[in-house]
């Protein structure tokens, strides 16, 4: 079959890795509405991420990263913040030697022109995920965050210098107004047997993949089936900070309000076991929902995971 999946960054990747598993054509649309510029680097987490996890490449414990990373260069940008006591250099942002290599070849390739879509396939060329990644969008788009005192951060700095602890109020995709997708983006979802929302994170991951003009049109407009799997499980997000992204936004953390968060696109829905009445309620609103484990221990558990949604599309076109 072909899937589409609409993937962030350590969830999406952790599913996509299971999904792989099953020997389908996978397309995955990634977000990069996390990218940030450091040190005149553009960096893309959620694209990196993808392809580290799938690539091997990743960093066992972190879920972010390379594999046997150093961090000289950031204790060392620290050391000059410190003598200098100066606070305008991003010695927060955990920048990793290995990784610094594919930023610096990512900002070389931008300096001579080449779209990121094609600087993706560049660099999925040495790590060889298995599957094809292409950004949201070519064009530069940043998520913007507003604090509740009205100051407005981009969300590299709320969610890894702030730990999101500093309640938000809304997010942007700044630059969306002029963006639209990479090639290949709307074909891939128009052509897909099955488009998968996986447990990324509802706001700031497949939320700004959506924000793009054209992306969720085109997903509603799908003759595939939606589905989604639940990033919530029993009242908490699986990994990260979702659950401040669905305060600022309203939506309760659970499994049944973040699928009628997404109500206008989803055919089936996903829920944890320990969930089964938020299935029971979604099945009697008309959304056709399951229960099962959710929980990606291993690379065993999550491709039975991705069965499950496999299954689940099959439920749906009959």
């Amino acid at each position: 079959m072909r899937i589409t999946v609409l993937a962030g960054g350590i969830g999406g990747a952790r599913f996509l890795a299971g999904l792989r598993t099953l020997g389908h054509d996978i397309t995955v649309i990634g977000n990069n509405g996390d990218d940030v510029t450091l040190f005149g680097l553009r960096i893309c987490p959620d694209l990196d991420t993808v392809m580290y996890t799938l690539g091997g490449g990743i960093s066992a414990d972190r879920g972010w990263g390379r594999e046997d990373e150093t961090f000289r260069v950031r204790d060392d940008i620290g050391a000059y913040v410190a003598a200098s006591g100066t606070d305008d250099l991003p010695s927060w942002f955990g920048l990793g030697d290995l990784d610094l290599a594919t930023h610096l070849v990512r900002a070389h390739w931008l300096a001579e022109g080449l779209p990121l879509s094609v600087i993706t396939a560049r660099l999925c060329a040495r790590w060889e995920p298995g599957v094809r990644l292409l950004p949201s969008t070519d064009d530069p788009v940043e998520t913007h965050v507003t604090l509740a005192a009205g100051e407005r951060v981009h969300f590299q700095e709320w969610w890894v210098r702030l730990h999101a602890a500093v309640p938000a109020t809304g997010f942007e995709l700044a630059g969306a107004s002029g963006a639209s997708p990479a090639p290949g983006v709307l074909d891939a979802i128009a052509g897909a047997d099955v488009v998968v929302l996986p447990p990324s994170n509802p706001v700031v991951s497949v939320g700004t993949i959506l924000a793009v003009p054209g992306i969720r049109e085109a997903v509603a407009a799908s003759a595939a089936p939606v589905v989604g799997v639940s990033p919530i499980i029993g009242g908490a997000p699986v990994r990260g900070m979702a659950d401040a992204c669905l305060a600022a936004i309203g939506v309760e953390t659970s499994a049944y309000a973040v699928a009628h968060h997404y109500r206008d696109l989803l055919d089936g829905w996903l829920v944890d076991e320990t969930d089964k009445d938020d299935a029971d309620r979604l099945n009697e609103d008309g959304l056709l929902a399951r229960a099962v484990p959710l929980w990606m221990t291993d690379l065993d558990t999550t491709a039975r995971l991705a069965g499950a949604v496999l299954t689940l599309a099959a439920d749906v076109r009959q």
